[in-house]
């Protein structure tokens, strides 16, 4: 059995930029629905239309396409495999 009271070690959390950019994102959003809620920024929208976009029906271009075959096959070669061998350095 291991007695752990004496140990020394640290235990160091890495935080990454990741976790910072969020609380700062979220600090920003909170500010901004402050400013609105309090009355010190206010949006004033006025009536507006999306604009009319008419699409009229077109053709694929044609293409001629000329590939190459692909042959796929198998075929018997044989490769000289080196054989490994192990010292004994009468370690145990």
């Amino acid at each position: 059995m291991v007695d752990n009271r004496f140990d020394d070690r640290v235990m160091v959390e890495k935080k990454g930029p990741g976790r910072t950019l969020v609380i700062a994102l979220v600090a920003v959003v909170a500010l901004v629905g402050v400013l609105f809620a309090t009355g010190f920024w206010s949006a004033d929208v006025k009536e507006g239309d999306l604009p009319e976009v008419s699409v009229n029906g077109g053709e694929l271009p044609k293409v001629d396409v000329d590939s190459k075959a692909v042959v796929v096959g198998t075929k018997k070669e044989e490769i000289d495999v080196p054989t490994v061998g192990v010292k004994d350095n009468g370690e145990e």
